[in-house]
């Protein structure tokens, strides 16, 4: 009898996943494949080849993928794996914490099927959740914030995280929930193209981020020395200026971001930081089928652009600068390399640059399909972001851990001087 065990099979989509077989004919090419529907409907599959040893069992953690969707031992592939039958589709978790995605886990004795309509010879479905047992989600409409705020299970104090995402505007709750889940109190917040906000985003106003920023020191079940700061891409350039001028940020990280304004002013008062014009004539291009701004943002070294590059070394606490190798979407290595080179040029020693070897733009957490193109809502073309599978979501992984032990270290969590 064929058997097909998944363990754990409800677990956080953060959480690693161990996929075995047995009671298959020995020296077999079998295959293995994943789907999942998402709130709308839309499938997302994978698919990998496997040889069974001679005991007629294929282990993940061991047995090398012969070929499909990836190659060699990959035991998170399947998941990483996952893609839209509609092209350039990204998938993305809505209802973080009132259902999970259930993910179908299907076994084929022959290279041949198609997900969903063939007959599996066994298959198993398993819950992967983006919120802890507990995680309390609170929609934030209090002033100007728009957002929502995760809370973790039981009294706190808990380290306070501001949570932002990029030009796709809107609220992105998953990294949030998970923060949650992980002992934070996150608050995704919105900027733009969200409820009453701006569709568009005209200027970074940083006293709309000062206003969460004090919301959440505020908070009773929040520790009051300092909050931390992630953003990636142009929420990356965010968390830097909000580094930089606002005195309640403890601590941040910057995925896939700039040293510099570009596009849009940033404004604290009556200061006023005037952005890298961005090249429009490269983005309205249709020489090329998929772009990224790596040729549509001016170089921040020329001298007429000084004054747009954002002064970290006014930052309070320590940077954390994440990038990838290969990203396409913007020179994220350039930009960050000279932020640390600026940081050292004014004495700041807490700046660090982590770079992950085949990584591309969109590091999220290892809950996240690779996803090296995708449609933006904004854009007449789909959006280049790099990277290849398997360093990428291992980059995925490492950074995961490494942002918590960041905050961790860096947030002190306690009651007094609430500020």
């Amino acid at each position: 009898m064929v058997g097909l065990a998944i363990s754990p099979e409800i677990s956080l989509v953060d959480e690693p996943v161990k996929i075995r077989a047995w009671g298959l004919p020995p020296d077999q090419v079998i295959t293995l494949g994943a789907w999942l529907k998402d709130e709308k409907g839309e499938i997302f599959h994978s698919r990998a080849f496997y040889k069974t040893d001679m005991e007629g069992k294929v282990d993940l953690e061991k047995t090398p993928a012969t070929g499909g969707d990836f190659h060699g031992v990959c035991p998170m592939g399947l998941f990483w794996a996952l893609k839209s039958k509609i092209p350039f589709k990204k998938l993305n978790k809505r209802d973080v914490v009132g259902s999970p995605f259930l993910v179908h886990i299907e076994l084929y004795s022959s290279l041949e099927f198609n997900v969903p309509d063939d007959f599996p010879a066994a298959t198993k479905v398993i819950e992967r959740w983006y919120a802890a047992p507990g995680v309390q989600r609170i929609l934030i409409r209090e002033g100007r914030i728009r957002g929502a705020l995760f809370l973790p299970p039981g009294e706190g104090p808990f380290v306070g995280i501001i949570d932002m995402f990029g030009g796709v505007g809107g609220l992105l709750e998953f990294r949030s929930s998970l923060l949650a889940s992980r002992g934070f109190a996150s608050l995704a917040l919105a900027y733009f193209a969200y409820d009453d906000l701006p569709m568009f985003l005209g200027e970074v106003d940083l006293k709309y981020f000062e206003e969460a920023a004090q919301f959440l020191c505020n908070h009773p079940k929040v520790s009051g020395d300092g909050v931390g700061v992630i953003g990636i891409c142009r929420g990356a350039e965010i968390a830097l200026a909000m580094a930089s001028f606002l005195p309640q940020v403890a601590a941040t990280v910057c995925i896939s971001g700039s040293n510099a304004v570009n596009g849009v002013n940033i404004v604290y008062g009556d200061q006023i930081m005037k952005p890298i014009p961005l090249k429009r004539e490269r983005i309205l291009s249709t020489d090329f089928w998929s772009y990224g701004f790596t040729n549509v943002a001016g170089d921040p070294r020329k001298p007429e652009f000084q004054d747009s590059i954002i002064p970290l070394e006014k930052a309070r606490g320590p940077i954390l600068f994440l990038v990838g190798s290969k990203d396409q979407h913007c020179n994220s290595l350039f930009l960050v390399t000279e932020a640390k080179s600026r940081a050292e040029k004014y004495g700041k020693k807490d700046v660090y640059v982590q770079c992950y070897p085949g990584a591309g733009h969109l590091l999220e957490p290892p809950g996240s399909p690779f996803c090296p193109l995708s449609q933006g809502q904004y854009f007449l073309v789909p959006l280049s972001w790099g990277g290849e599978l398997q360093p990428h979501c291992r980059a995925q992984e490492t950074s995961w851990k490494e942002v918590q032990e960041f905050f961790r270290k860096n947030i002190r969590c306690s009651r007094r001087n609430k500020l």
